[in-house]
C-alpha cells in the first residue's frame, strides 16, 4: 500500500456537500482508504477568471494499491461524474482532486507531475497538509 495525500476543492454549489460526496467516491475505490482529512479552509481563487466564488480545500491522507496514473484516472471519473467541466484554466469548478503526493515517487510525465508543482505556494494546501501529516 502506498500513502498518498490528494488536496480536494471546491467553488461551486455546496462545497461542503461536494467535498464529502467526493471522499466517499474515494473511499470506495478498490483497494483505496482515506485514512484522515484535514479540516475545511475557505481561500480565494487563485488565477482563473475573476468574480469566481472562494473555494473550500481540504487534504486527504490515504492508502491505496492503485498505481499512480491509475489513481489519477480514477480521480478525474470522479470529477467527471460529479459534473465537473472543463471550462478555463483555473476555472470554478464542482469538485477538484489532485493528487499531491503519492508515497514517495516523483512522476513527471504529460498527464502528472508529483510532487504537486504548485502545492508549496499554495497555504490552502500547506497548512491542511500538515494536520494529516
Amino acid at each position: 500500500m502506498a500513502v498518498c495525500y490528494l488536496g480536494i476543492g471546491s467553488n461551486l454549489g455546496n462545497r461542503k456537500k461536494n467535498i464529502k460526496l467526493a471522499i466517499k467516491k474515494i473511499n470506495v475505490l478498490k483497494d483505496t482508504r482515506v485514512l484522515k482529512e484535514s479540516k475545511a479552509m475557505e481561500s480565494l481563487p487563485v488565477g482563473g477568471p475573476p468574480g469566481q466564488a472562494k473555494f473550500l480545500n481540504a487534504v486527504l491522507k490515504i492508502n491505496t494499491q492503485l498505481p499512480v496514473l491509475t489513481l489519477l484516472k480514477k480521480l478525474k471519473e470522479i470529477e467527471g461524474r460529479m459534473g465537473r467541466k472543463k471550462t478555463v484554466r483555473f476555472g470554478p469548478r464542482i469538485i477538484d482532486l489532485d493528487i499531491l503526493l503519492y508515497a514517495d515517487k516523483i512522476v513527471s510525465t504529460k498527464e502528472l507531475t508529483i510532487p504537486h508543482p504548485r502545492m508549496f505556494d499554495r497555504d490552502f494546501v500547506i497548512k491542511p497538509l500538515t494536520e494529516v501529516l
